[in-house]
Formats: C-alpha cells, structure tokens, sequence
C-alpha cells in the first residue's frame, strides 16, 4: 500500500465540549455509546497505549478525525460511522465499514480487521 494512508472517522464531534459530552456517555451509559470505534480505542479519557503503537506501527500514514471535521478535510459527508477510509493517489474511499467496525468486540479483534485488510 504504497503512499496509502488510512483515515479514522470517529462517530463523535470534535472539540473541547463534545469531549465532555462523550467522557461522560462513555462513563454513565457505555453499553448505548454510538461510536465503536472510539469505544474500543480509547478509555475514558484517552486513546489506549496499545492502540497507539499498533497504529504507529502500521506502515501507513493515519489520520483521526471526528464527523463535523470529515467534510471540512474531504468534502464527504453521509458516510455510515464510525468508519475507516483509504487514501490512495489522492483519492478516498470507504476501506472498513460501520458493520465490520461494530462486529468488532475487542481492541484486538479492530487490530486484527486491520491487519488482515493491510494484507489484501
């Protein structure tokens, strides 16, 4: 996957209010939280340690962005979230679904998806 990145659109606003507004869903209701992805990769306060090093270890570039920043960057919007795009010669495309991000129950079972899709 060469000059391939990968980008990591979060079910969730960006800023400083929202933040609150998820660590506290995150905390008091985490079974109806509607971002996957997010809960699987971070705790309630930050991105998981581990999460960290195998994305940095990935080979590709990556990018975070939540869903009011995905149009900013992109000029996408509609897309089914949590969802992770593929970048490649400058154009972006939908890499793992919504339905396969939440059929994931575990950090290890994201990092698999991941792996086994960076293989293909």
């Amino acid at each position: 996957m060469n000059k391939t990145s990968l980008i990591f659109v979060y079910n969730a606003d960006s800023g400083f209010v929202n933040s609150l507004l998820d660590i506290g869903h995150k905390i008091v209701s985490p079974q109806t939280y509607s971002c996957n992805l997010c809960a699987i990769t971070h705790s309630a306060f930050s991105m998981r340690d581990e999460w960290k090093k195998f994305v940095a270890g990935l080979g590709v570039s990556v990018e975070f962005l939540h869903r009011d920043e995905l149009a900013q960057h992109y000029g996408l919007s509609g897309l089914k979230l949590p969802v992770i795009l593929r970048k490649s010669e400058g154009k972006v495309s939908e890499w793992i679904s919504r339905d396969e991000i939440n059929h994931c129950q575990s950090l290890a079972e994201l990092s698999h998806l991941v792996e086994k899709k960076l293989k293909t």
